[in-house]
């Protein structure tokens, strides 16, 4: 069945290579968490906060061994005042035998404020 995985992370500047380099290490440890592979990954959507547009953070997930193919798109967040600046989201849907309860959502940096309550382990 197919699961969504959420991510988010956040950026101090607006510049190519840290959008690059933190959407990578986001990508990289919601598969890990999750023990994603590229082939069970259906497709990404990556949203952006309208202050990060140096580049398409869809290019970090090309340049990770095996993820060439998968399907990616970008677009930017609805611009809700007061909500967190320099943000990158990821919803990754993805080929899976977890219950809903067993997905491991991924927030770092400052992207932690987003959903704390999903960063809680969940026992039931």
């Amino acid at each position: 069945m197919t699961r969504g995985v959420r991510g988010a992370t956040t950026v101090e500047n607006n510049e190519a290579n840290e959008i690059i380099e933190h959407t990578r290490a986001l990508v990289q440890e919601m598969a890990e968490k999750n023990n994603i592979q590229a082939e069970d990954v259906s497709h990404a959507f990556i949203s952006v906060t309208k202050d990060v547009n140096a580049a398409f953070p869809a290019k970090a997930l090309r340049d990770i061994e095996g993820w060439k193919y998968v399907p990616v798109m970008c677009m930017q967040e609805i611009d809700v005042p007061g909500s967190l600046p320099k943000c990158i989201r990821i919803m990754m849907i993805v080929n899976t035998d977890k219950q809903q309860k067993e997905v491991e959502h991924t927030f770092q940096r400052e992207a932690v404020k987003l959903r704390p309550d999903l960063l809680e382990r969940k026992d039931s």
